[in-house]
C-alpha cells in the first residue's frame, strides 16, 4: 500500500532527510521518501500499519502533516529520442513540475516513469510539456500489440529505406570525391568531372548528391538546432553542426570555383557531410534492431494471452475480443487452447500446462475451485471458469509491469553515467571549437582546423554511455523473469550481487510449509485401523496437525467415524469419543496426567522428537496404542539451494520461531549452520538490523506477511512467489517457482548484470577518452595523421552498437 502526504515546516533538505531518517524506522514502514521542494512525503506501508502513528511521529519532531490525494504512477513511452541528453532533456521540464514527485526517462526503452498528484496537474499537460519539445507521446498497452510497437516497426522500415537510398547517393559521392586523390595520374573519372578541367562540375555534381543525402537526414537538422538553441544539445546537434559546417565551406568554395578560383576545388567536403550522414543512419538502424532484441523477453510476455476469449453467454457460446472480457463472465476453454484471463474453475477437471508462470513443464490437475491463469495451456479437459480479474490485473500483466518497472528504474551506476551524459554534449562542443582555434593559431589553415573541428563532433559519442546500464538490465531483468525470477528494480539488481548473507524463513520457505504424517507406530493395531480412528477423532479439531492426519486417511480412502463428543485442550492434546472408542490423542505429559505410559515406545517418542517431527500418542479406552508423527517436510530444493549459495562464498542463516531442536534438526538437513531460533515474528527484522549491523549485505528469504517487515528491512528482501501478497509487495526479487535454487541464481543473474554494465561503461568512456584527443590532432602532433571525419562517424557508430550487443550477451547466461 502506498500514499502521499503534504508536510509543513520543512526549511531545508536537511530536514526532508531527517524526516525520512525517522520514518523509514517506524515498523510497517516499507519505503519512504521526501521530495523538498514540493514538501510532500511518498510511503509504501504494510496493510497492518497505523497512519495515526505516522502522523504523531512527525508531529513529534516539529512538523505538520496533512493527507495528499493519491498519486498515480503511469509508464508510458517516448518517441524520438536521439540519445540520453533527450531523456534527460524531458526529466528536467517535467520533473520541475508542481505535483510531479518522481520521473524516470529510459532513452534504451524510450519509455518514461511518472508519479504524479492528479489534483496539481493533468497528465495531458504533461504530454503538451513533451511535445512542445520536439517528443511524442503514447500510452502503452502491455497486453497487445500495440500502436507503439507499430510505430517502431514503421520507423525501422523508414530508417533502412533512408540509410539504402543515402547510401546509393553516398557511394558515388565518396568515389567521385576520393577516386582522383587515391589514384593520380590514373583517368578515374570522365573528362566532363575531372577536378583540373572542370572543376565546377565537379563540384556542382557532388552538390546535387550531398543536398539529397541531407534532406533524407533532415531530422538530425531539426531536432538537433532546437536543441542546441534550447540550451540542451544531443547528438543530432553534434551532427548538424559539424555538417552544416562543412557544407556552408564547401558551398562557400563552389562559389569560388564559379567566379574562377579553380584552386578552391580542393578545399570541398561534400563528401564528408553525405557519408558521415549515411554512417550515422547505418549505425541508426543496427542500433534499433539491436535494441529491439533487447526486449524480447517482454515481447514474448506479452504473447503469451490469447487475443480472443470464448464466453458463455445466455446458454451461447460467443467469442469476444479479450479486451472486453469482465469479471464474473463465465469464459469456456477447449483442449488444447490457452486461458485468456484469470479466473476460478467451475466446471470440469484438467490438466494445465503452468510452465509460462512456474517454469514447471510438468501440468498440474485443475479440479473445480481451482485457480486458472492467463496464458496457461489446457492440455486434455472441457472446462468453464469464473473470470476473477480484469486483464490488466492477471498474473502475467503483474509479471510484465514488474519486469518494465525494473527497466525503467536507474540504479546508481545508471545515474552517475547520466550525470556525464548531461555535460557531455556541451562539454565536446567547447573542446571541438577550442581545439579549431588552437590550430588556427598555431599556424594550420582554415581546411585543417574545419577538418578537426568536425572529427570532434562527430567521433563523441554520448549513446554509448546512455546505453550501456539500461540496455543490459533490459536483458538481465528479461532474462530473470524468462526463469521465474522477477527482479523489481535497477537497484534491487545493483544491490544483488553484493549480499553475503543469506537468512532464510523456515516454515513455507525451507520447508514445504504444510505439517505431512510422517511416521506411525502401533501396538497390537493393524496401521489403517489405528489411522481411521485418530483421523476420526481429529477431523472436529482446526489445528493444522489435526489436518494432516485427516488428510492422510482420506488419501487412504478410509471412511472415518462420527464424532459423539470432542474436547480440545490447549497446549496437551484433545479428548473424544466416537462409536466404541473412548479417544485421548497428545504429548507424553497429557496421557501421563491419565496415567498412561509409553513403555516400550519412550525411546520412539524422544527419536521422534529428536528429528524435528512432533510426535502425538494415542490411547483407545485408557490403554496406549502407538504413536503418530507429523512434520513440516523440507522442500526437496532446499538442500541443493543452500551448497550453491555456500559454493558461491555466501553465509546462510536460519529464521524461525521454531524450539532449538526442532530447528537444528531441520538446520542440520539441509546444511545451515548459524540458526536464529525461537524468535518471535516481530522480532525477526531486529535480528536483520544485528547482522547487517556487523557489516553483512543482508539477503532476507521468506513467504509469510510476518515476514514483511524483515524483507524491507533486508539490503534485498526474496519473496517466493507462491507467498503472501503483502510479502511479495514488500521484497525486491519474486520467485515464481517455488525453488529455492533461483535465491543463488538471482544472486548470480545480478553478478553477471553489473559486470556486463561496468563492461559497457569501460567501453564507452575508453572510446570517448582515447577517440576525441585523436580527432583533437594528438597524433599529428608527434608526426601521426589525422582522424578523417568519415573514419569517425563510422566509429562513433559503431561503438553504440558494439555497447549493445555486448549487454545481448546475457541471454546466454546458464545458471
Amino acid at each position: 500500500m502506498e500514499k502521499t502526504f503534504i508536510i509543513n515546516g520543512m526549511s531545508c533538505v536537511a530536514c526532508a532527510n531527517r524526516i525520512e531518517k525517522v520514518v523509514s524506522k517506524i515498523q510497517g514502514i516499507l519505503s519512504v521518501s521526501v521530495n523538498f521542494p514540493i514538501e510532500t512525503l511518498y510511503i509504501k506501508f504494510d496493510e497492518n500499519f497505523d497512519i495515526e502513528i505516522l502522523k504523531k511521529t512527525i508531529e513529534s519532531i516539529g512538523f505538520q502533516i496533512d493527507e495528499k490525494s493519491e498519486i498515480k504512477d503511469i509508464t508510458f513511452k517516448i518517441l524520438g529520442m536521439s540519445c540520453v541528453a533527450c531523456a534527460n532533456r524531458i526529466e528536467k521540464v517535467i520533473g520541475k513540475q508542481e505535483g510531479v514527485s518522481s520521473i524516470n526517462v529510459n532513452f534504451s526503452t524510450e519509455s518514461a516513469s511518472i508519479k504524479y498528484d492528479p489534483k496539481l496537474i493533468r497528465f495531458s499537460k504533461i504530454k503538451d510539456l513533451i511535445k512542445s519539445i520536439g517528443f511524442e507521446v503514447l500510452e502503452k498497452n502491455t497486453n497487445k500489440i500495440d500502436e507503439y510497437t507499430l510505430k517502431k516497426q514503421k520507423e525501422i522500415k523508414i530508417i533502412w529505406f533512408k540509410f539504402i537510398f543515402s547510401a546509393i547517393l553516398g557511394i558515388p559521392l565518396l568515389y567521385i570525391a576520393m577516386a582522383p586523390m587515391m589514384f593520380t595520374g590514373i583517368p578515374v573519372l570522365p573528362k566532363i568531372l575531372d577536378m583540373n578541367e572542370n572543376p565546377l562540375n565537379y563540384a556542382l555534381v557532388q552538390l546535387a548528391l550531398t543536398i539529397p543525402i541531407m534532406l533524407i537526414g533532415y531530422k538530425f537538422y531539426i531536432i538537433g538546432f532546437k536543441s542546441f538553441f534550447n540550451l540542451s544539445p544531443n547528438m543530432d546537434s553534434l551532427i548538424a553542426i559539424s555538417t552544416s559546417c562543412a557544407f556552408l565551406y564547401s558551398f562557400y568554395n563552389t562559389i569560388k570555383i564559379a567566379n574562377g578560383n579553380f584552386h578552391s576545388v580542393h578545399s570541398l567536403y561534400f563528401e564528408t557531410v553525405g557519408v558521415i550522414i549515411v554512417l550515422i543512419l547505418f549505425g541508426k538502424s543496427l542500433e534499433m534492431i539491436s535494441k529491439g532484441k533487447t526486449s524480447e523477453a517482454i515481447k514474448k510476455l506479452m504473447e503469451i494471452t490469447p487475443k480472443k476469449a470464448t464466453i458463455f453467454n445466455n446458454g451461447k457460446e460467443e467469442i469476444i475480443d479479450i479486451e472486453e472480457v469482465l469479471i464474473n463472465d463465465i469464459i469456456i476453454v477447449k483442449p488444447g487452447e490457452k486461458i485468456p484471463v484469470d479466473g476460478v474453475l467451475i466446471e470440469g477437471e484438467t490438466y494445465i500446462d503452468e510452465s509460462m508462470l512456474t517454469g514447471e513443464s510438468v501440468p498440474i490437475a485443475k479440479f473445480i475451485g481451482d485457480n486458472v491463469f492467463a496464458g496457461s495451456i489446457n492440455k486434455n479437459g472441457y472446462i468453464k471458469f469464473k473470470v476473477t480479474k480484469s486483464l490488466k490485473d492477471t498474473a502475467i500483466s503483474q509479471i510484465i509491469k514488474l519486469v518494465e518497472n525494473a527497466q525503467n528504474s536507474k540504479p546508481n551506476i545508471a545515474k552517475m553515467a547520466d550525470t556525464v551524459s548531461k555535460f557531455f554534449v556541451p562539454t565536446i562542443c567547447l573542446i571541438a571549437l577550442i581545439s579549431s582555434i588552437l590550430w588556427l593559431i598555431f599556424g594550420e589553415d582554415l581546411e585543417f582546423s574545419l577538418s578537426i573541428f568536425i572529427s570532434v563532433l562527430v567521433i563523441a559519442c554520448p549513446c554509448a554511455l546512455g546505453l550501456a546500464t539500461p540496455t543490459a538490465i533490459m536483458v538481465g531483468t528479461g532474462k530473470g523473469a524468462q526463469n521465474g525470477i522477477l527482479i523489481k528494480s535497477g537497484e534491487a539488481l545493483e544491490t544483488a550481487y553484493k549480499i553475503d548473507t543469506v537468512v532464510f524463513d523456515k516454515t513455507g520457505t525451507i520447508t514445504e510449509g504444510k505439517p505431512k504424517v510422517t511416521d506411525i507406530f502401533t501396538k497390537n493395531m493393524k496401521e489403517d485401523d489405528f489411522l481411521k480412528i485418530v483421523a476420526s477423532a481429529e477431523k472436529a479439531s482446526e489445528h493444522p496437525l489435526a489436518d494432516a492426519i485427516v488428510k492422510k486417511a482420506l488419501e487412504k480412502n478410509l471412511e472415518l467415524f462420527e464424532i459423539l463428543n470432542f474436547k480440545a485442550i490447549v497446549g496437551k492434546g484433545i479428548e473424544a469419543n466416537l462409536k466404541n472408542y473412548s479417544i485421548f490423542i497428545g504429548n507424553k505429559l497429557f496421557l501421563e496426567e491419565k496415567q498412561i505410559y509409553l513403555n516400550d515406545f519412550e525411546n520412539i517418542y524422544e527419536n521422534l522428537a529428536k528429528e524435528g517431527k512432533t510426535p502425538m500418542c494415542v490411547a483407545i479406552n485408557n490403554k496406549f496404542c502407538g504413536i503418530i508423527a507429523v512434520a513440516d517436510t523440507i522442500k526437496q530444493s532446499s538442500k541443493e539451494a543452500i551448497d550453491k549459495l555456500h559454493k558461491m562464498g555466501i553465509s546462510v542463516a536460519m529464521i524461525t520461531g521454531d524450539n532449538k531442536k526442532t530447528a537444528k534438526f531441520i538446520a542440520n538437513q539441509v546444511g545451515i549452520d548459524n540458526i536464529l531460533a525461537e524468535v518471535f515474528p516481530e522480532d525477526k527484522e531486529n535480528e536483520i538490523l544485528k547482522l547487517q549491523n556487523t557489516g553483512k549485505k543482508v539477503a532476507m528469504v521468506g513467504d509469510g506477511i510476518n515476514d514483511a517487515p524483515a524483507l524491507a528491512r533486508a539490503n534485498i528482501g526474496i519473496a517466493i512467489g507462491n507467498g503472501t501478497d503483502i510479502a511479495i509487495e514488500s521484497a525486491d526479487i519474486v520467485l515464481i517457482k517455488n525453488d529455492l535454487k533461483n535465491v543463488a541464481n538471482a544472486i548470480y543473474l545480478s553478478k553477471k548484470t553489473i559486470l556486463n554494465i561496468k563492461q559497457n561503461l569501460f567501453w564507452a568512456f575508453i572510446y570517448n577518452i582515447l577517440g576525441i584527443p585523436i580527432a583533437c590532432g594528438i597524433l599529428y602532433i608527434f608526426g601521426g595523421s589525422l582522424l578523417n571525419p568519415m573514419v569517425g562517424a563510422f566509429a562513433m557508430s559503431l561503438s553504440s552498437v558494439s555497447v549493445v550487443l555486448n549487454a545481448l550477451r546475457l541471454k546466454n547466461i546458464k545458471f
